[in-house]
């Protein structure tokens, strides 16, 4: 009995692995993509940008943000339309879409039309993001759902650990590569043609239940499939999307998001900034290629700091500490980098808070996945993450006219701070009870004995 237990068990672990490794990179690669184009301008705005369209701080959050107003406009029927047509599909046209739009974009001759071309990018990736995090949903039980969602959501951090040099060296040396075209905008050129190429390989590489999949043998399908089946059946889950969206649990989890979010991208679309404003505050000067370099330290630290807390957050399969704990700590690393006497350890605490901060994403992600299922799942991920989001509109939009107001970015990191806290609050006075890790244990154990 217990060597075919032991049997069972470890071709549960291949099946996993085999599905993880199918997946995973593949959904990580489009989101490398999706977040270099969505914080592109990060890298243009210090290297002549702002200067050629006439921006502001306040106009740069602006032209940061107003791609979420788009993005959010049309998230939650995007996802929906995903549940029924398929991700295979529907992620192949948001791909598409969205590169074309974000290619486009090298042209703009002014601020205004900046600001149009990032709405309508919002718009043509709208859905991207809750669509991946609910297609997961479909492979992975909750057990395995939160490592499974750190290696799509590492692409952040390694966005700007490959993302950022690349960036950099295509603005320094692209300069008139084109008759006419500036570094920075050969660069935004030339990072919106992998989301076409990708939507292409999309379209025939993914597959879209476990049914479909010609890469697994008719026994791990059947395995797969009877173990998310049972999954699903246990617990007391919201399945309709009227439903979902009318629990308060679910604004709340976007509430919870939208601080963690707020932190995100007011470090993302202003850390190359805050680099180069090192020249002022300590006499240090960088040059557009160096500030890249620079930028890579914090994230790649925190895409190291995502996978390790993912698993840990597996093997205790516990998640509301794991979003609170980094969350808080992350909080409290950004705005000890504002004080801090030197670019060393400025870099320290910018390390600390970005690590902190993505670290509770994947996390995050186990909340609403293990609350929702079905259609809900698809309405209400899609309006988790449009709560969440809001914050990209919010955070650099308001950093940036903090920035201007007093001169430094101190202002915009205590805002961070506060929302980073607001989420550690509310994640363990609202849902500690809820997602217990006792519990939780007693679900997969019943799973587990259903299975075998």
């Amino acid at each position: 009995m217990t060597a075919h237990h032991d049997f069972e068990t470890a071709e549960r672990t291949r099946l996993r692995k085999k599905v993880l490794w199918r997946i995973s990179p593949f959904v990580g690669l489009m989101y490398l993509v999706n977040y270099l184009d969505r914080t592109n301008l990060s890298f243009a705005a210090p290297a002549g940008m702002k200067t050629d369209l006439g921006l502001t701080a306040a106009g740069f959050g602006l032209a940061s943000g107003v791609f979420f107003l788009g993005y959010l406009l049309l998230e939650v029927p995007s996802n929906l339309a995903l549940h029924r047509v398929g991700a295979r599909r529907w992620l192949a046209r948001i791909l598409v879409s969205w590169g074309v739009v974000a290619s486009v974009m090298a042209f703009v001759p002014n601020a205004p039309w900046l600001y149009a071309l990032r709405l309508l990018l919002g718009m043509a990736e709208a859905g991207f993001v809750p669509g991946v995090l609910l297609y997961l949903t479909y492979w992975f039980p909750k057990k395995d759902r939160v490592r499974a969602m750190s290696l799509f959501l590492v692409a952040i951090p390694l966005t700007s650990v490959i993302g950022a040099p690349v960036a950099s060296a295509l603005i320094q040396y692209g300069h008139d590569l084109i008759p006419g075209l500036s570094g920075w905008r050969f660069m935004i050129l030339m990072t919106g043609v992998p989301a076409v190429v990708l939507g292409l390989i999309c379209w025939f590489y993914l597959t879209d239940k476990p049914a479909d999949a010609k890469w697994l043998t008719s026994h791990e399908k059947q395995i797969l499939i009877a173990e998310l089946e049972r999954e699903q059946e246990a617990g007391d889950r919201s399945h309709k999307v009227r439903d979902a969206l009318l629990q308060p649990k679910v604004w709340l989890l976007g509430l919870i998001y939208f601080g963690v979010l707020y932190g995100m991208y007011s470090i993302g679309f202003f850390l190359p900034t805050i680099i180069a404003d090192f020249r002022e505050q300590y006499g240090v000067r960088f040059s557009t290629l160096q500030v890249g370099l620079l930028t890579m330290i914090p994230y790649g630290v925190a895409a190291l700091g995502m996978i390790l807390w993912a698993r840990h957050s597996d093997a205790k399969n516990e998640v509301v500490r794991h979003v609170a704990i980094p969350a808080a700590v992350g909080g409290l690393g950004i705005v000890a980098a504002m004080y801090a006497g030197g670019p060393v350890l400025a870099m320290v605490g910018i390390t600390i808070g970005t690590t902190g901060i993505l670290a509770s994403m994947s996390p995050f992600w186990g909340m609403p996945t293990r609350l929702l299922t079905g259609a809900a799942a698809a309405g209400g991920i899609a309006l988790v993450n449009s709560l969440g989001n809001a914050s990209g509109f919010v955070g650099p939009y308001l950093t940036g006219w903090l920035s201007d107001l007093t001169g430094s970015q101190r202002g915009g990191m205590w805002i961070v701070l506060v929302f980073l806290f607001l989420s550690a609050i509310i994640s363990i006075v609202m849902f500690r009870s809820r997602f217990d890790e006792r519990a939780n244990a007693k679900d997969t154990a019943a799973v587990e004995e259903t299975v075998n």
